[in-house]
């Protein structure tokens, strides 16, 4: 790790290698600008932009001390960004220390010299997130790298799906604006850092003390209740989880990990004594990331938002919705 980045957060470099998924013009890139007035105005230094190919190069360039990176983390759409979240699990000395909340608005462009349009290329998370638009104007969807490879090399049969800022980087007209089914989507983006850096950086962003952990739990012991009793504990502390996910651990099957993001920091006092007692008992912890908490609106669950399909007794007290689906 270089002499710079293993400082104390209190003798920060001046400039410090911001490492985010390209090319230019994806949404982590925009993700990335944003994180740098985060940087100048909260922390004292300044971004250099620095696009990599994919996220395991964001985290290798950090976990080997050569700079900061923007992950990509969970879409209010699409649910979390699995193949992030597996690279955080597995790496060495890399930590989450901030959050970067992103309006996620997909814009449609064509070149200037395009001819009939016949295909529409995006990252698959775009596409799925545009299917209203596909399905209206019957191009064949093709995937790409991401949305914003898709326009740097877009062809002139086809239509490219990406950010706004997409148009001005690649010369591009616009061919759609605002084509996304979802006009409340957003994306959460993690600021990485080497481990020994983001607990000091997530307390200089949150000086209040009001923290955000994402928490991986892998129990060694296997059986009825054992997911029970975890969840037991963090209720019984008093616990706040925004969120709770399994993965499998590969090639081995029935074992997960288990991933819960928690109001609280891993060092204040009813987490820190959480962890302490899982520690105790044999299971596997790690710390993702640690950042000032982010908005968590809690609105109450209404009849429009659920599937079509499944048990529900209703709103009204007479309904007999419940009967019209089986329980199994």
């Amino acid at each position: 790790m270089s002499q710079a980045l293993s400082e104390s957060p209190a003798t920060l470099p001046d400039r410090i290698p911001l490492h985010f998924l390209g090319p230019e013009g994806t949404f982590t890139h925009q993700a990335a600008l944003e994180a740098t007035n985060l940087m100048e105005t909260r922390l004292g230094c300044q971004a250099d932009l620095r696009p990599c190919t994919d996220a395991a190069a964001i985290v290798a360039d950090v976990e080997e001390g050569r700079g900061w990176g923007v992950l990509a983390w969970e879409n209010n759409v699409e649910g979390h960004v699995v193949p992030n979240m597996d690279a955080l699990i597995d790496a060495q000395a890399v930590a989450g220390f901030g959050m970067v909340r992103l309006p996620i608005v997909f814009d449609a462009f064509v070149r200037a010299d395009h001819g009939t349009l016949r295909q529409v290329d995006a990252h698959p998370h775009g596409l799925a997130q545009c299917k209203g638009f596909i399905q209206e104007t019957g191009l064949n969807p093709v995937t790409a790298n991401s949305n914003a490879a898709a326009c740097r090399d877009l062809g002139p049969d086809q239509v490219a799906l990406g950010p706004r800022i997409c148009g001005s980087l690649y010369g591009l007209e616009t061919y759609r604006r605002e084509v996304q089914d979802y006009q409340e989507a957003r994306t959460d983006f993690l600021l990485l850092a080497p481990r020994d850096q983001a607990a000091g950086l997530a307390r200089r962003l949150a000086p209040g003390g009001d923290f955000e952990s994402i928490i991986t739990f892998i129990p060694l012991n296997t059986g009825p209740g054992v997911l029970a009793n975890l969840l037991d504990r963090l209720r019984d502390a008093g616990l706040n989880m925004t969120s709770f996910m399994s993965r499998p651990i590969k090639g081995h099957d029935g074992t997960y990990s288990f991933v819960a993001s928690i109001d609280a920091a891993p060092w204040q006092k009813g987490l820190h004594q959480v962890l302490a007692d899982l520690l105790e008992r044999g299971d596997w912890l790690k710390t993702l990331a640690v950042h000032p908490r982010t908005p968590h609106p809690a609105p109450p669950i209404r009849e429009w938002m659920l599937p079509r399909a499944g048990a529900f007794r209703g709103e009204d007290p007479d309904s007999e919705t419940i009967s019209k689906e089986l329980l199994w």
